[in-house]
Formats: structure tokens, C-alpha cells, sequence
């Protein structure tokens, strides 16, 4: 079912309207599509403030020459069980690596995991994604397993979870 359209009218300072006008001429959009984008993000923000199930992407770039970082961010990872879906590692260059963990859990309790790891020593780059439009898990999930993908590198790994 469609979601029916409804008409509103905006007052905003001159300037200001002028830095979104620049925006969407950046973006090649309309005004209607950049501030549709600003309230979705905002609903975001509350629903994650509120604890909303959620998803998330945590992106991690790191330096895998640092003391055990390696380790630590695996058996954090490990700790926190079925809120880790998925994760993809690659090896950028001979010292960093970048790693995508897919989340899943209270919004709320994703964003203290995201800054948890964000915050561990060796950790270079970051960034959290999430989204909250999704169904609570039901209990029903099934395990996950761990699939490895060797190449040139001793520490490369995938590691997927199974529906």
C-alpha cells in the first residue's frame, strides 16, 4: 500500500533556505526528497534513542600490526553472540584492515557496541549505520557458523551467519 503524499508549508531563515537549495541542486533532487531524508534520519535517531529493534552496519578500518587488536575486536565480537549477524574482513595494505559487522539488536544497545569497538586502540576510521523499520527477532533464529576463506594472509576470515 502506498503511502499518500501530504502538502505543508515551510518558513525558514533566507540563508539557510539558500544552503538547502544548494543541496539539492547538488544532489539533483527536489526540496520535498532532501527534507523527506532529514525527517527519516531524525525518526531514526528517536527510534534508536528509545531502544527500537534495529540493524546496523559498523564499518571498522583498522591497523592489524597493533598488539592484539585483532584479537580483542574477534572475541568482543564473540561476547556479544547473535547481535552479530555477519562480518566481512579485508586486508587493505600491509597494515590496515577494513572490517564490516552486521548488527542486530536494540538501537540504543547497537550504538553502545558501535562506540565500544569505535573507541578500542589501533582502530583508525569508523562509522555506524543503522535502521530501525525491522521486524524484532523472534527467538527463532538459528545458530551461526563460522566459514573461512584462506588467502595470502593467516588472519583473513569471513564469517557468516546461517538463517
Amino acid at each position: 500500500m502506498k503511502d499518500e503524499l501530504a502538502r505543508f508549508g515551510v518558513a525558514m531563515e533566507q540563508s539557510l533556505l539558500a544552503e538547502l537549495d544548494a543541496i539539492v541542486q547538488a544532489r539533483g533532487v527536489t526540496r520535498s526528497e532532501v527534507l523527506r531524508d532529514l525527517v527519516r534520519a531524525e525518526v531514526v535517531r528517536a527510534r534508536v534513542a528509545k531502544g527500537a529493534p534495529a540493524v546496523g552496519t559498523l564499518t571498522l578500518v583498522y591497523d592489524h600490526h597493533v598488539r592484539e587488536l585483532t584479537e580483542r575486536l574477534t572475541e568482543f565480537q564473540h561476547q556479544l553472540g547473535e547481535q552479530v549477524r555477519a562480518t566481512l574482513h579485508i586486508h587493505l595494505d600491509e597494515a590496515r584492515c577494513l572490517e564490516v559487522i552486521v548488527l542486530r539488536g536494540r538501537g540504543d544497545k547497537l550504538e553502545e557496541v558501535a562506540e565500544r569497538l569505535l573507541a578500542t586502540r589501533g582502530v583508525t576510521h569508523g562509522r555506524l549505520d543503522i535502521v530501525t523499520d525491522v521486524p524484532a527477532p523472534t527467538g527463532h533464529e538459528h545458530g551461526h557458523s563460522h566459514v573461512r576463506v584462506g588467502h595470502a594472509h593467516a588472519h583473513a576470515r569471513v564469517r557468516k551467519s546461517r538463517p
